[in-house]
C-alpha cells in the first residue's frame, strides 16, 4: 500500500526555512506555470525573479507574453525555482510555490520593486524600459521544499517571506552604495568566507531585517544575519560583525599543504 503524501513529509524546522527562503533570494531565473485562458490548460514558462524586501518573488514581464496575459486572467501560478549543478539535477534542493500574482501599480512600491529587480538582474535593464514591460509580485499561498532525497516539507506562506521586512527600504539604496564603494574588501568577504563562493567581483545587491543578498557575474549568494536588523543604526552594526564573523572564518580555517 502506498505511503499519504502526508506521511513522506518531515517536520519543517528553522534550516528548512532557511533553505526555501535562500532559493527564493538567490534565483535569477525560475519557471512560471499559469492557466491557458483558452482552455485552462497548463503553461509553463521561464522567467527572470528577484524578490521584494521580505521575500515575496517578483516577475518583470511582457504584456505581449502568453504567460502574462494568462495571469491577467488568471492571478493563480506556481512558481519552480532552484538551479541543478553538474551530476543528478534531481539530487539539488528546489522549492514550488503557489502563489497569486498581484500587477503593482502603486508607485512608490514601483520604484522599490523595480531598483531591486535590477540590481539582483542586471541584463532585465536592456527590455526593463519598455513600454510593455511590468512587474508582477508573486504572493505566495503555500510552498512545496525539496531538499534533496527524502527532504521534503511543507510550507505555509509566513515561512516563506521575513515578516516586517520593510524597515529597511528607506535606506537600502544608500547602504549598499555605501558598501560597494567604500568596502568593497569587506562585501568580498561576505561572500567568500560566509557564502564559500570564489574570489570574484562581489557586490551587494539587497539587503533586509534578516540578511544579505551579493552577486558576482552569474554567481548570487545569500548571508544572513546573526539576528534581525531593524534600522539603519542595526544594519551597520551588522555589517561590521559579519566583517568579524568572516576574518575568523578565514583566520580558523587550515592553512593548505606545502607543495614542498
Amino acid at each position: 500500500m502506498m505511503a499519504k503524501p502526508e506521511h513522506v513529509l518531515r517536520p519543517l524546522d528553522n534550516e528548512a526555512v532557511r533553505l526555501a527562503r535562500t532559493l527564493m533570494r538567490t534565483a535569477r531565473f525560475g519557471a512560471l506555470a499559469v492557466l491557458d485562458p483558452s482552455d485552462g490548460s497548463p503553461l509553463v514558462s521561464r522567467v527572470a525573479v528577484a524578490t521584494d524586501c521580505d521575500g515575496a518573488p517578483l516577475l518583470l514581464v511582457s504584456g505581449l507574453s502568453q504567460h502574462t496575459q494568462a495571469l491577467q486572467h488568471d492571478p493563480r501560478c506556481s512558481l519552480l525555482l532552484g538551479e541543478p549543478g553538474k551530476g543528478d539535477a534531481l539530487a539539488y534542493p528546489r522549492l514550488s510555490l503557489n502563489c497569486t500574482a498581484e500587477l503593482v501599480e502603486n508607485e512608490v512600491d514601483l520604484a522599490r520593486m523595480s531598483d531591486r529587480f535590477l540590481r539582483h538582474v542586471p541584463k532585465a535593464a536592456l527590455y526593463a524600459a519598455l513600454p510593455d514591460f511590468r512587474i508582477y509580485r508573486c504572493q505566495p499561498r503555500s510552498g512545496s521544499l525539496n531538499g534533496g532525497f527524502g527532504k521534503a516539507y511543507r510550507l505555509e506562506p509566513a515561512d516563506c517571506l521575513t515578516a516586517q521586512a520593510f524597515s529597511l527600504a528607506p535606506f537600502e539604496t544608500p547602504i549598499l552604495e555605501h558598501m560597494n564603494e567604500d568596502h568593497a574588501d569587506a562585501v568580498a568577504l561576505y561572500a567568500e568566507k560566509l557564502a564559500g563562493q570564489p574570489a570574484a567581483k562581489w557586490s551587494l545587491t539587497g539587503i533586509d531585517p534578516e540578511g544579505i543578498d551579493l552577486a558576482a557575474g552569474d554567481l548570487t549568494a545569500r548571508v544572513w544575519f546573526d539576528q534581525r536588523v531593524e534600522t539603519r543604526q542595526d544594519a551597520r552594526a551588522a555589517l561590521v560583525a559579519l566583517v568579524a564573523k568572516a576574518q575568523d572564518t578565514a583566520s580558523a580555517a587550515p592553512e593548505p599543504p606545502s607543495k614542498e
